[in-house]
């Protein structure tokens, strides 16, 4: 059952919404450290070569044709790379030493599957099977602030592998975050519109949020005012609404709190674009970029001591497939993001894209592992040794910490 007891410090904060899993809370004491550490997870595989254009190799058009942005639409990185356009917020914080790309990178794993890279990813081991993620380790690793609620947040719907484990989290998510699609509604209406029972009220229930009965005639859209959010359909929503960037703006101001999480975990989904790519990935990529902008916002002089870490399962393949889109690839890119980030960078070593150059044929080779990026950050962020890198990371006792990665 949830406890939906809030703390002081929630009500302090305006957090009406707290939503705890468990027996577990918002941390209460103060917090063991001023540091802050995000992750943001991108679930389903986003394409690193359209995230950060390595325009500079002279086989990328020969690969993607009518799959790389316009170059005046780009934002350059120095010549031989370029975000996105959708990246502008990106871009910025590139220019101001706070963003830095990490490309050419992956897990230890060679799989092309969602569900296991996933949990690989989360629990930053070699096989299936660990129950506890590698952001639950690390917390277990700082002092306690002897606060059963710890100071990890799952931010949104749902805790991810990341954060589970022995070490306790709080979670948190607006009222009303993640509503379901406005055509989800009109499906339900129209499978129920024959029962005596439940037809008539789902009916008055949808006539409450504004449907008409043309919303359960097969294949009619529900009827919305200009207020209401837009489905993949196309219908207008305003911007943000129920997103990552809202999401973000709120979790930041938990996190800038004197007495607040310091560790934070988010999901995004929306990044396997096997179809029309260079038209489904901007929405994803432009909010990604909003929600950044919006967690530095709300952090203010916090986001000095803080790091973002963005990461996905794997990559996708080089060559553009039959339907516009990209298949299940290797290597991607990762970002870090922050005011304590030694950024202004692109940091890879370049595999290239000819054709005896790609990972079985087909994809970006990895060059770098995301546990040496993790692993670097953590060192450097909580000061962490080898001893406590390898509880957090098993398995990687090889793998090197990337140095550098953070400022002085």
């Amino acid at each position: 059952m949830t406890d939906m007891n809030l703390s002081r410090r929630a009500t302090l904060l305006g957090l009406a919404t707290v939503a705890t899993l468990g027996r577990t809370r918002l941390a209460l004491a103060a917090a063991p450290t001023e540091a802050r550490f995000v992750v943001v997870l991108l679930r389903g595989a986003l394409d690193g070569m359209e995230a950060v254009i390595p325009h500079g190799d002279p086989d990328l058009a020969r690969l993607r044709p009518g799959l790389v942005p316009q170059a005046a639409s780009w934002h350059d990185l120095g010549g031989f790379y370029a975000l996105h356009p959708a990246l502008a917020r990106f871009h910025t914080l590139y220019a101001a030493g706070e963003l830095l790309a990490v490309h050419a990178i992956a897990g230890p794993y060679r799989t092309r599957s969602h569900f296991e890279a996933q949990d690989l990813l989360q629990t930053g081991v070699e096989q299936i099977g660990m129950n506890s993620g590698w952001l639950n380790r690390l917390i277990g690793e700082l002092p306690a602030d002897g606060d059963p609620g710890g100071i990890g947040l799952a931010a949104g719907i749902g805790t991810p592998l990341i954060l589970r484990g022995a070490a306790p989290v709080g979670a948190y998510a607006p009222v009303g975050f993640a509503q379901p699609d406005q055509g989800l509604y009109a499906a339900i209406g129209r499978l129920n519109a024959g029962d005596p029972v439940f037809g008539p009220a789902i009916a008055r229930g949808l006539g409450a949020r504004r449907f008409d009965r043309t919303a359960f005639a097969a294949g009619a859209a529900p009827a919305m005012d200009d207020e209401e959010m837009m489905s993949p359909a196309g219908r207008a929503r305003p911007a943000d609404r129920y997103g990552f960037p809202e999401l973000a703006a709120r979790v930041g101001t938990l996190l800038a709190a004197a007495q607040g999480p310091r560790i934070a975990a988010f999901q995004l989904e929306g990044w396997d674009t096997h179809v029309n790519q260079m038209q489904l990935l901007p929405g994803p990529l432009g909010g990604l970029d909003r929600g950044v902008a919006a967690l530095k916002a709300a952090l203010g002089v916090a986001w000095a001591k803080t790091a973002v870490l963005v990461i996905t399962e794997f990559g996708r393949t080089a060559r553009i497939n039959g339907t516009r889109g990209t298949d299940h690839g290797t290597a991607t890119v990762a970002f870090l993001a922050g005011g304590a980030v030694q950024g202004g960078r692109v940091l890879a070593t370049w595999p290239g894209l000819k054709d005896r150059q790609l990972f079985q044929n087909r994809d970006l080779a990895p060059t770098a592992d995301l546990r040496a990026l993790a692993k670097g950050v953590l060192a450097a962020q909580f000061g962490l040794g080898p001893q406590a890198l390898a509880r957090i990371f098993p398995e990687s006792a090889a793998i090197a910490p990337m140095g550098g990665l953070l400022r002085a």
